[in-house]
């Protein structure tokens, strides 16, 4: 079993219903000693309520834990924004790259890292370091930076460092690279035929760069390479966690899986089974869109080291790591006031940031 220091929620990231925690969250929460959670549109309603919302969390997860809940949102700007009245509206990655100046990029992260700082976010599942390399891909389009791996690794360096700035932790997204896909993940599972070299030569240099930038995050894609791993899509593939992210790449940081209730994963893999071959391949955090799935999980995972599929010793490495970025993260309400952390948020200062270059 794990040690008595480490619960087996520390390798999930938990999303829940609502703008506050109703009991049945609460009740989870405190059972499970939950860490780590995610927010989606569903739980925005007002700059007011986002800070109250954090802070509960917060103030919950202190009670059984002496270093701050990860609190994480897609905020990339574009069209995948969770938060968007009262905030500063952001250009999506492409306008962004087409501007060619990584010191714009720089600075739009940190309005959007400022402001989700200010909320009690710490956490932002951005940049998007695949390259737009397929026009008609599904998924990616838009969200990339370009079409060349140089613009959006000059992008993706310039977006870690301005979250960094500002106290929210970035995560580079999607490895090995969802650039160049037919398929959206969130529906079924893309399949590739690209072969190692373009991957190292093409897709890989922008996650290299995010990592040396400082991002102690990367997210896992759900694709499938036949070639390089015939059986495991990336996210459930030592081949491609283990050999070309770890030590390839040599990524020493968090590496989160994508949703694990996308139709890549659901319809090839079993709630039980799918959770307990992300861990065994690599992933430290599992990243879940529901409640109910989230627990479905855990259980999944407790029963797995019991019946030492998986390996306790090895999961307690993955929640070090988690737990070494959470004791760097800085709580808003330690340092703003709340009308100075209401004042961030979609300021007349950021508003012309945005509207002055795009």
């Amino acid at each position: 079993m794990l040690g008595s220091d480490y619960s087996v929620s520390e390798l999930v990231i938990m999303a829940f219903e609502g703008t506050s925690l109703s009991a049945k969250t609460i009740a989870a929460i405190e059972r499970e000693k939950i860490t780590h959670f995610i927010l989606f549109i569903p739980n925005y309603d007002s700059r007011v309520q986002l800070i109250a919302l954090t802070d509960e969390i917060q103030k919950r997860v202190a009670r059984f834990s002496t270093i701050p809940a990860i609190i994480s949102a897609d905020q990339e700007g574009g069209r995948v924004q969770r938060f968007r009245p009262e905030f500063t509206l952001l250009p999506n990655a492409l306008k962004v790259g087409r501007q060619g100046s990584p010191n714009i990029a720089f600075e739009l992260a940190r309005i959007q890292a400022r402001e989700l700082f200010a909320a009690g976010v710490n956490l932002n599942f951005a940049p998007v370091c695949d390259i737009n390399t397929n026009p008609a891909n599904p998924v990616i389009g838009d969200r990339a930076y370009g079409d060349h791996f140089d613009i959006v690794s000059r992008m993706s360096s310039a977006v870690v460092r301005g979250h960094l700035a500002e106290g929210v932790e970035a995560c580079a997204k999607h490895f090995p690279g969802h650039g160049d896909t037919h398929v959206d993940s969130h529906d079924a599972l893309p399949i590739l035929d690209t072969p190692i070299e373009t991957l190292r030569q093409r897709e890989w240099p922008p996650f290299h760069r995010a990592m040396k930038s400082g991002c102690n995050f990367v997210m896992s894609a759900h694709l499938l390479l036949p070639h390089l791993d015939p059986k495991f899509p990336g996210t459930f593939s030592k081949t491609f966690l283990k050999t070309y992210l770890r030590k390839e790449l040599q990524f020493q940081g968090v590496i989160i899986s994508d949703d694990m209730e996308m139709g890549a994963v659901v319809h090839n893999f079993g709630a039980e089974e799918a959770p307990v071959l992300a861990l065994q391949a690599g992933c430290d955090l599992l990243c879940y869109r529901h409640e109910d799935q989230t627990l479905i999980a855990i259980e999944a995972i407790k029963k797995a080291i019991q019946d030492k599929r998986l390996n306790p010793l090895e999961l307690q490495v993955s929640i070090d790591r988690v737990r070494a970025v959470r004791k760097k993260l800085k709580l808003p309400s330690q340092t703003l006031t709340l009308s100075e952390r209401l004042a961030r948020i979609g300021s007349d200062e950021n508003r012309a940031f945005v509207q002055k270059h795009f």
